[in-house]
């Protein structure tokens, strides 16, 4: 909502400023332009990467205009779910996991519908446990979960790089937009001032364009991308905090407090907060 919002702020004042001044907007679409613009970027995209690494980036861009996923909420059900599961292992023992490993939705309880909606994170989790039950070291499950989030940090930044470079080369093909309206103006050297005029404005409009498309569109919806995958990280290396506590045997309460220690400020639960969930659970 607030990207839709920001969009409509950028778009406003732009526009209302330069109505303001007595510019006309219809002077401003010029389609030509945009072709220019958006044609040589988007080709720019597709020679520098990948189809699926594109489809990835665009996939992950339009969804920034759904609400932020990992909220304050989604993590009370994740210190939930590794205090359920390190009570249940503290109870029945590691194999008593076998069965919800392998059927997730046999205890909506435990992972939550929001828990199993995140594919990766589930997959993260039970792939973890198969190795605790089978009895794994404790270090050598550390660095392969260290590996694993490497990797994932990786693979949540491809697509950020990709909008990222888009956005920084649309000024520049605003710019070359820009140069082929002057190379079209100085044919019509000795036309009207009023035809001159009108291909001076159009040649102008291109620098406009570039420029408001990469700084003001696509620019903030990769920073955007960025923040949401530093997010997703966080609640990885939170997840993999429960899994380390679940594998040297943490009591379920610690285990809830070593994960609420990894969670940021803005979204982490207070003390007695958790400490009455915990409760109500018990109850």
């Amino acid at each position: 909502m607030l990207v839709i919002i920001g969009y409509v702020l950028v778009f406003s004042a732009l526009i209302g400023g330069y109505m303001m001044g007595g510019g006309h907007p219809v002077l401003l679409l010029q389609y030509n332009e945009f072709v220019i613009i958006g044609g040589g970027a988007i080709g720019a995209m597709l020679v520098g990467n990948p189809l699926k690494l594109v489809k990835k980036a665009v996939f992950t861009a339009t969804s920034m205009l759904k609400p932020e996923p990992y909220t304050k909420d989604f993590y009370l059900e994740l210190l939930m779910c590794f205090y359920m599961l390190t009570n249940k292992t503290r109870k029945e023992g590691l194999l008593s996991l076998e069965d919800l490993i392998e059927n997730p939705e046999s205890n909506p309880a435990i992972f939550t519908d929001r828990i199993r909606a995140d594919h990766h994170l589930l997959e993260f989790i039970c792939d973890n446990l198969r190795l605790i039950v089978t009895g794994v070291e404790v270090h050598q499950l550390e660095e392969l979960m260290d590996q694993v989030l490497e990797t994932h940090h990786v693979d949540e930044h491809a697509p950020v790089q990709v909008i990222q470079t888009m956005a920084d080369g649309l000024p520049a093909f605003g710019i070359i937009a820009a140069v082929m309206g002057v190379v079209h103006t100085m044919g019509l050297v000795g036309s009207p001032p009023a035809v001159m005029g009108k291909a001076i404005a159009a040649a102008l409009v291109g620098t406009f364009i570039g420029i408001l498309l990469g700084y003001g569109f696509i620019g903030p919806v990769g920073s955007l991308m960025s923040v949401r995958a530093e997010m997703s990280g966080n609640i990885f290396r939170c997840a993999q905090k429960g899994l380390l506590c679940c594998a040297k045997g943490v009591s379920p309460a610690m285990t809830a407090e070593y994960m609420r220690a990894m969670i940021s400020s803005d979204k982490r639960p207070g003390f007695q907060e958790l400490d009455d969930l915990l409760r109500s659970n018990k109850g």
